[in-house]
């Protein structure tokens, strides 16, 4: 389990790296009833929260373990934090990534000088080609969120929550493999916050949900995950550690539906002017469309946890009805 002083350590590392995103304050018809605010990973230099974990991981190894290079496994938004964060501290980075990643994500991550190793859509089809690469290459693994480093340096997110608004009362983040979520909850809870941490995913993705429900770790399969239109949290399981932390601090998980992660992604365009991916639109859907689930809360922050999004489907959700 990591630490407060785990945490603190991947702040200081992420100074001048990550950015301390701002809480924007949403003033839709549908914010009565308390204050709600956004806070707007996307706003990082890649788009997303995942720089904060995947610098912070590869910042911790050794100057050897950096020269043999790093790989990781992704479907776009972690690829990126990898291929970032090794370019800055000089290492070559491989990403194993499904081919049918949003096209913006693979250029993306190509353009920060990272290879690509496209395979198929299951999440753990891409963690077996990365291992298998790194046993005939020796590269280092960077776990997507399975990892201490990679929680801790997510969970920075956290920190900033309660120092901008230290009154919080609830904190949504959306759960795919584990990283953010155990890392927020785990930041908000080891400060001292009576803050409520609850988690959102998919419907069609609830690993999360089901793993908290049966006390252990629940596998669903990969046609299953890959339905959800949130390619970010198309996980088939969350990580043995992400399990743990979550187990310890996370107070509940919600599910979201199709439709309404759309609908998400249009209220966030058109009411706060913020461009956000599916899977960054779903704790939003979760505070629009589940509002009694959640419970009652004064002071509300959903982190929107990127704004890599396809410009075909954005323009898809804009003109639906």
């Amino acid at each position: 389990m990591i630490t407060l002083a785990d945490l603190r350590q991947a702040q200081a590392r992420l100074k001048n790296v990550a950015v301390h995103t701002p809480l924007l304050r949403y003033w839709g018809p549908e914010a009565s009833g308390g204050e709600f605010y956004l806070k707007a990973e996307s706003l990082q230099p890649i788009g997303s929260f995942k720089l904060r974990g995947a610098y912070n991981k590869i910042a911790s190894l050794t100057a050897a373990e950096r020269a043999r290079g790093v790989i990781t496994y992704s479907s776009g938004n972690h690829a990126q934090g990898v291929a970032y964060a090794a370019r800055a501290l000089g290492a070559r980075a491989v990403i194993v990534m499904p081919a049918s990643a949003p096209r913006i994500k693979i250029d993306a991550t190509v353009a920060l000088g990272a290879e690509i190793v496209p395979v198929g859509n299951g999440s753990e089809e891409r963690r077996d080609k990365a291992l298998e690469l790194a046993e005939a290459h020796g590269y280092v693994v960077i776990p997507p969120y399975d990892d201490l480093q990679i929680i801790a340096g997510q969970g920075t997110a956290g920190l900033e929550i309660l120092e901008d608004l230290p009154g919080v009362e609830l904190v949504l983040v959306p759960i795919g493999g584990g990283g953010l979520s155990s890392g927020v909850a785990a930041a908000i809870k080891l400060s001292g916050s009576r803050a409520r941490v609850v988690g959102v995913e998919p419907a069609l993705a609830n690993d999360a949900q089901q793993s908290l429900r049966q006390g252990r770790v629940v596998r669903i399969p990969a046609e299953a995950a890959s339905g959800t239109v949130a390619d970010g949290l198309r996980t088939q399981s969350i990580g043995a550690r992400n399990f743990e932390h979550l187990a310890e601090f996370l107070d509940g998980v919600v599910t979201v539906g199709e439709d309404e992660i759309r609908r998400a992604m249009r209220r966030l365009l058109l009411g706060a002017r913020l461009m956000a991916e599916p899977s960054g639109a779903v704790p939003m859907a979760a505070w629009l469309f589940h509002r009694a689930e959640l419970g009652a809360s004064a002071k509300t922050v959903a982190i929107l946890s990127g704004g890599n999004a396809d410009p075909k489907q954005v323009a898809e959700v804009l003109e639906e009805s």
